[in-house]
């Protein structure tokens, strides 16, 4: 499966111009989420992967994803893509697809 990584940013970007008039912080902590695409997938070389890169993980409540939390970062469209691209790329690695972001509660 090839991830397209523009159309990704596009989606980012368009979230931010989408939240105009939404007040948000200057900055917080991002949970990217990555589904499972296969079954034998290692779910521990993924979480090791992105903690190498400053990530802290967890697995969602459906058992079926696994939370990459950054922060705080700067709440901006740049930073936001930034680091997603980076834990995007990791996990594609491990068999693991984005599923989006959001603020951390």
């Amino acid at each position: 499966m090839d991830h397209n990584f523009e159309t990704q940013r596009r989606e980012t970007y368009d979230t931010f111009k989408q939240s105009k008039g939404v007040k948000l912080p200057k900055e917080a902590v991002i949970d990217y989420a990555f589904f499972i695409e296969e079954l034998d997938a290692s779910w521990p070389a993924l979480e090791r992967a992105l903690r190498l890169e400053g990530f802290k993980t967890r697995r969602g409540k459906d058992g079926e994803t696994l939370i990459a939390s950054i922060g705080p970062i700067p709440v901006t469209p740049e930073d936001v893509w930034n680091y997603e691209r980076i834990a995007t790329s990791i996990a594609l690695k491990h068999d693991f697809y984005p599923d989006g972001w959001e603020l951390a509660e």
